[in-house]
């Protein structure tokens, strides 16, 4: 089944893909590789209350998954702007995660796998991936995680 028609059948509808809000590229296409820039959760372009703080402290993992998976929809929104469809997405080569978490907050990984999973639902077997998962100080707007891929695409 194509990534477009998972989309579909999981009931999933991608939002506009979020603009830069500084000098940078939302992604970059070079040869087979798309790379995406760091997505927040943000849902109509504003952070929920709930996705605001650090991991451990102000935010639990629960809603710190939930918000990895709200980050990974803005990733698959920027590699439909950048290729038109998400069936021409090869294979999902990495993800990183920049978790902002108190410091005694272990359970990065578990937060992450909100991002991870979505992959997974839409690629397949294609989605399984690299991935860094690292803890933080602060990220954008008081965001509770961050979010980064590289695809490999049709050339």
């Amino acid at each position: 089944m194509s990534a477009e028609a998972r989309l579909l059948q999981l009931g999933i509808e991608l939002p506009p893909a979020p603009a830069a809000v500084a000098n940078y590229l939302p992604f970059v296409r070079t040869g087979s590789l798309l790379v995406i820039s760091g997505q927040l959760p943000l849902t109509a372009g504003r952070l929920d209350a709930r996705h605001r703080g650090r991991l451990g402290r102000e935010v639990g993992p629960a809603d710190g998954a939930e918000a990895a998976r709200i980050a990974a929809h803005n990733i698959l929104a920027q590699a439909r702007a950048a290729l038109g469809s998400l069936d021409k997405v090869r294979a999902v080569v990495r993800l990183g995660g920049f978790i902002a978490a108190a410091p005694d907050f272990t359970a990065l990984p578990g937060v992450m796998n909100g991002a991870s999973d979505l992959m997974a639902e839409v690629f397949g077997a294609a989605g399984r991936h690299a991935r860094t998962t690292v803890g933080v100080a602060e990220l954008p707007l008081g965001a509770c995680i961050e979010v980064e891929a590289m695809f490999e695409v049709d050339a």
